[in-house]
């Protein structure tokens, strides 16, 4: 059995090569970030195992992949990406990554916090244009983030959050302890956080999860953070409090379509500060991220099947 790595940038490129020196695995790597997924049959050919970063994998083009049998997802939102249940009806399954990245995301969304918090990305614009632009800014230590979904990105943010001297508090689907933070209803969450930062991977249960009604229970001039999926957001009802000033500042890492179309609504307001899902994106979370794919690929090869 044989896989290929068929999207990979420079940074994971090179971590892949740096990992495999140490390993026997029959691992290719295809050096093209930009490929589409009707590229895939061909950079496949009689490949059993796919890992795949960012590109689309329709389950009508996995079809077309003469060996695949297996997909090694780098992350946990693959749903973004394909349809897991399509894809196992065609004998192809597929693999998650999780936790490679907790405390990176976490750092993400701490920053994201504090730049919001600052209005530090709308000052930055305003003097590189000339403009001695100066806004009063939150001091966030005594204020409360509540945590909308508690995994290991999550407790990383808790402890992180704890050390600036913020209260914090979290609801979770399932029941969860936690030292020094209280679990609440989801309700009371949105009615008393100074900051929300979302922590819920994307299914159909969670799709939409902020609504428009949940926003309008939010604390007025409270913060949003978004470092999980755009989709769990109803993006046009957050534009709406953005703009009515019912959400002071959002940070957001993650959108419902990606890349960020030219000119898209959130470009266009000052009180938004952006990144390009780019959280994961240090050597300590890649180094970790590819290491879990090829223990899933030495996995799938010992098993042979």
């Amino acid at each position: 059995m044989r896989a290929v790595f068929v999207d990979a940038n420079d940074t994971l490129a090179a971590v892949t090569e740096k990992l495999l020196g140490a390993a026997n695995l029959p691992v290719s790597i295809n050096r093209n970030p930009s490929i589409k997924p009707g590229d895939l049959p061909g950079l496949l050919g009689p490949a059993e195992i796919m890992i795949v970063d960012h590109t689309a994998v329709p389950t009508a083009i996995a079809a077309k992949c003469a060996k695949l049998k297996h997909v090694v997802f780098l992350g946990t939102g693959a749903r973004s990406y394909m349809n897991p249940e399509e894809l196992a009806e065609h004998g192809i399954a597929v693999h998650i990554i999780k936790g490679y990245g907790d405390t990176a995301v976490a750092e993400c969304a701490i920053a994201l916090m504090w730049a919001s918090a600052k209005s530090f990305g709308e000052m930055d614009r305003g003097m590189r244009e000339g403009n001695w632009l100066r806004r009063d800014a939150v001091q966030l230590t005594g204020k409360t983030l509540g945590l909308i979904g508690f995994g290991g990105i999550a407790a990383e943010a808790a402890r992180m959050a704890a050390g600036c001297g913020m209260k914090v508090i979290a609801w979770n689907r399932t029941p969860k302890t936690h030292p020094g933070v209280e679990f609440v209803a989801l309700e009371k969450l949105l009615a008393e956080s100074h900051v929300v930062s979302l922590h819920l991977l994307l299914n159909d249960g969670t799709k939409g999860f902020l609504s428009r009604e949940r926003i309008a229970q939010m604390r007025k001039g409270s913060i949003l953070i978004n470092t999980a999926r755009g989709a769990v957001v109803d993006e046009d009802a957050m534009l709406d409090a953005l703009r009515s000033g019912h959400i002071a500042h959002a940070g957001l890492d993650v959108f419902t379509v990606e890349p960020l179309p030219a000119g898209h609504a959130l470009t266009k307001l000052p009180n938004v500060t952006l990144s390009a899902h780019s959280a994961f994106r240090t050597p300590e979370a890649s180094d970790n991220l590819i290491g879990a794919a090829l223990d899933h690929c030495r996995r799938i090869i010992a098993a042979g099947k």
